[in-house]
């Protein structure tokens, strides 16, 4: 994995044999706790969603030192494991093993990629609307959660008003071909 300073990343993994990683709100805020104790420092998160079976976080590299983001990767995903093996009497990864980061080198990729990162529990069919699904920035992005996790600055650079916002987010699913879909 190569990952430059000042700039965007689609950072995410999937579980082992589509095993469910996140099994109650609890285990979801665990995960996104711990997420935030190895990186507040090092990115900012644009956008993320958790699924039951995998990641994806939209951020934005600030720390020069690429190698320690790199190994607190591992690190999160490792702790991660062991907390849910002991809580589940389980052992094994639950995570594969190299977890991807995606550059995003232009602003037209960069809104897709905030959109697809927050649809992607509708196309999944776990909700219809994309203000059911609590496992994702959508919800602080149009002002029905103050979260502190994301920041949403990108919205307003790029869109008139919250209203533009959604709709754009409701209709880019059409055009982003599956062969994208991670």
């Amino acid at each position: 994995m190569q990952l430059y300073t000042e700039s965007y990343y689609q950072l995410y993994n999937r579980s082992n044999n589509d095993e469910v990683v996140f099994k109650s709100d609890e285990i979801y805020f665990y995960f996104l706790k711990k997420y935030r104790h190895y990186f507040e420092n090092d990115f900012d998160t644009i956008a993320y969603c958790l699924m039951p079976t995998h990641f994806h976080f939209l951020i934005y590299i600030k720390s020069e030192n690429t190698e320690a983001i790199k190994k607190n990767i591992g690190t999160l995903l490792s702790s991660y494991t062991k907390a849910i093996n002991e809580q589940h009497n389980r052992h094994g990864s639950l995570f594969q093993n190299h977890t991807k980061a995606k550059l995003i080198d232009n602003d037209a990729y960069l809104l897709t990629l905030l959109t697809y990162i927050h649809q992607n529990p509708l196309r999944a069919k776990l909700v219809t609307n994309l203000e059911d699904w609590k496992f994702s920035s959508y919800l602080d992005y149009i002002g029905k959660r103050k979260g502190t996790l994301p920041k949403t600055d990108i919205m307003k650079e790029h869109f008139a008003s919250m209203e533009e916002f959604k709709k754009y987010s409701q209709t880019i699913i059409s055009s982003v071909e599956k062969k994208y879909w991670v």
